[in-house]
């Protein structure tokens, strides 16, 4: 199976590449390897209007990504493999820009040892990432999709059939990962009155204390929290940090929401907890693998809801993503500072 942005990447329109006048080697190239919008005038404007050449593709395999970006001074990439190969065709001082927060198809040591920059664009869907992931937490606080399939499957249902129920009031959030979205997440939820306990061993201890959050341990948060909700990033010490552990420790009847990355859950251990009871609900944005195989347990699961790496998705969003990504482009074609450089 394909999932919507694999498909969305082979089916981008492509442009293909402008040529500089004879005699004109000296003009810079920007190239966009593949992307998932409706198109790129914004990153080509960007880059004709400084000088640069432009061109667009749909890369999907490490060889066809290489053949694009050979000769590139700036490559804007989505989910294209940027490998030593691919690096290695760019030219010297080349910068690459991730659409989005993470680069984790970008081989940063390869960058570094090749001498090319590489910048994401953190800040672009703040707002639109917590959105989707307090309407996340809120739904199945309330049960309402149980609620849903139970009235569709029987005609009808009584309240108390789907379980108990903690008032917010009564309920403890727990945030894991303490960045910019999780604190968007915070600001959203704290009127609905719940209290809050966060992970992140990387935050000061400031942060937690201006905001009223309390700071714990990991297993701590698993056991004291009614819901969960996951804004860490994907690394080694992250990779399944929720999984059997994790759940031996929470209490009877969570909720937990991934709006951040796949690979910080554990699928199997997921399924197990649904099934006995741990997890009351949960909503996956993200999975690893993704799309969730189809024979996954969790498809026909009711407590669990499933949307298609969307967080992300609002018109506003992608307007933002694209205009920062084009931003970042024209400060590398200028040779300027860039503002989120990673490498």
């Amino acid at each position: 199976m394909i999932n919507w942005f694999t498909e969305a990447r082979r089916n981008a329109s492509r442009t293909g590449p402008l040529i500089a006048p004879k005699g004109d080697e000296a003009m810079k190239r920007v190239v966009v390897t593949d992307h998932a919008f409706r198109d790129v005038t914004i990153e080509e404007a960007a880059a004709v209007e400084n000088g640069a050449t432009f061109a667009c593709f749909a890369c999907v395999e490490e060889r066809e990504t290489a053949d694009a970006v050979a000769g590139a001074d700036v490559a804007i990439v989505n989910f294209a493999p940027i490998t030593r190969a691919v690096l290695e065709r760019m030219n010297t001082g080349a910068t690459v820009i991730r659409y989005g927060i993470g680069y984790d198809n970008v081989d940063l040591e390869a960058a570094r040892q090749l001498g090319i920059q590489v910048a994401n664009v953190p800040d672009y869907g703040v707002d639109t990432v917590a959105d989707h992931a307090v309407a996340s937490l809120l739904t199945m606080a309330r049960r309402i999709p149980l609620y849903n399939q139970r009235i569709q499957a029987n005609g009808w249902t009584r309240p108390g059939d789907v379980g108990p129920i903690p008032g917010f009031r009564s309920m403890i959030v727990g945030l894991v990962g303490m960045g910019r979205i999780a604190q968007a997440v915070h600001k959203r939820l704290a009127p609905f009155g719940f209290s809050f306990v966060g992970f992140d061993p990387f935050c000061p201890a400031e942060v937690f204390a201006e905001l009223g959050i309390e700071q714990v341990g990991l297993q701590e948060l698993a056991a004291c929290s009614h819901a969960i909700t996951l804004h860490a990033p994907s690394t080694p010490e992250t990779h399944r940090m929720i999984g059997d552990d994790f759940f031996a420790h929470a209490q009877e009847g969570i909720v937990l929401v991934n709006t951040a990355r796949g690979p910080l859950v554990d699928l199997d251990a997921l399924a197990s907890a649904v099934k006995d009871g741990k997890v009351a609900g949960a909503v996956l944005d993200v999975t690893d693998p993704e799309p969730l195989p189809a024979d996954s347990p969790l498809r026909l699961m009711p407590e669990v809801v499933l949307t298609p790496h969307a967080a992300f998705y609002d018109e506003d969003s992608l307007r933002n993503l694209q205009q920062l990504a084009s931003d970042e482009a024209v400060r590398a074609v200028r040779g300027e500072e860039l503002r989120c450089r990673v490498v």
